[in-house]
Parts: structure tokens; C-alpha cells; sequence
């Protein structure tokens, strides 16, 4: 049985017009239509096309790329149909796998494919190792620099100079504090209070 997958991007004004009408010119009887993007795996209608393939079926596309934008994506989609004991058509590239030229073509794809990602991971580890020899390390900058780093680890421990640099802390919020109150009451005029007070922080009580 001939099964047809007709797709538009999601937003584009045209239709599936086009492609439907080629399909049914090549005899498809059911067409699977689906308005997504080719660069997307989680596309329902074409996951329903899948599960609805039988052995000796053959999927009819208008052009590859309706099928999948990614190569990578389009190879497991050819595995899928393979495994299903299925074929793939395409219209406009003419390749079909039932005929050993399609199956050479697809083949042929694959081959570029793989050694495509070989020469991406071959690139990608002389560069890491080329950086290594610099000096140079993967991964985020560091926010802290060692100095930061050191005085932080400083005024963690031990116990005693948490507690001075915490008494300081707590003289200094209460001396802005007066110093604040005894601006407000010049210009306001208020009669002198006694400056405890107004203490943000009493370590006493």
C-alpha cells in the first residue's frame, strides 16, 4: 500500500495543496497531513504514519526534506521504515528504496552522514587537546579569583573571628543608624533622645 506524508511548517501561508496533488497523481490511497516543523521529532501525525506502516507498505513524500529537515532524524526514520519491512519514496529526488539504486542512494547518505560526525568529533578533540597544551580549560570562567576565593575560606572559619567581624558588623549598622536619626532631627528639630535607642542591633538582649 501506498502511504503518502504531506507537511507544511507551522505559520507558512501556503498549503499542502501541492503536495497532495502529487502524491494522489502517484497512486497514494491514504495521506498522512501534518502542519509542524521538519526540524521537530515529537510530530504526532507522523508518529501515527509510523505505527500505521505493514510489511510491503511504501511511504511517498512530495521532497525529502518533508519527511525531515535533519539528517540525522532521517536516517532513524529510514531505519524505522526498514525495520518495519517497508520503503520510501521520494517524489521530487526520485529515490526509492525498493529498487537497489534507492537503497544505494540511502546508503550513500548514511556513509556521508557518519563520516560527516567522525570529522565533527575529530575536530572537536584536537581543538580540546590543542587547548589543553595552552594551558587553557573547558568550562565556565571562574566568578571568584583565587584571592576571593582564599578570604572567603578565611571568614568561614574557625568560630572567634565570625563572631569579631559579626560584633563590627553590628557597631557599624547602629553608628549609620544614629547618624541617620541625629540628621533627621536637625532638620526637623526634635529634641535630643537618648542614642541607644535607636540601635538597629542590641548583641545584649
Amino acid at each position: 500500500m501506498l502511504i503518502g506524508y504531506a507537511r507544511i511548517s507551522r505559520g507558512e501561508e501556503q498549503n499542502n495543496a501541492l503536495q497532495i496533488q502529487a502524491l494522489k497523481q502517484a497512486g497514494v490511497g491514504r495521506i498522512f497531513e501534518e502542519s509542524a516543523s521538519g526540524g521537530r521529532w515529537d510530530r504526532p501525525i507522523l508518529h501515527k504514519m509510523l505505527d500505521h506502516l505493514r510489511s510491503g507498505d511504501t511511504i511517498v513524500v512530495w521532497k525529502l526534506d518533508r519527511l525531515s529537515r535533519s539528517l540525522k532524524d532521517l536516517l532513524i526514520l529510514m531505519d524505522k521504515i526498514d525495520r518495519a519491512g517497508a520503503g520510501f519514496h521520494s517524489l521530487t529526488e526520485a529515490i526509492d528504496t525498493t529498487t537497489a539504486a534507492g537503497q544505494m542512494m540511502m546508503n550513500m547518505v548514511g556513509a556521508f552522514a557518519e563520516f560527516e560526525r567522525a570529522m565533527i568529533r575529530e575536530r572537536t578533540n584536537a581543538g580540546l587537546s590543542a587547548a589543553r597544551a595552552e594551558g587553557r580549560i573547558g568550562g565556565r570562567r571562574k566568578k571568584l579569583s583565587q584571592a576571593q576565593r582564599t578570604d572567603i575560606s578565611d571568614n568561614a572559619s574557625p568560630a572567634e573571628k565570625q563572631e569579631q567581624k559579626w560584633q563590627d558588623f553590628i557597631k557599624l549598622a547602629n553608628q549609620l543608624a544614629l547618624a541617620s536619626f541625629q540628621n533627621v532631627r536637625l532638620k526637623l528639630k526634635i529634641a535630643p533622645t537618648n542614642p541607644k535607642s535607636f540601635a538597629l542591633f542590641n548583641p545584649e538582649k
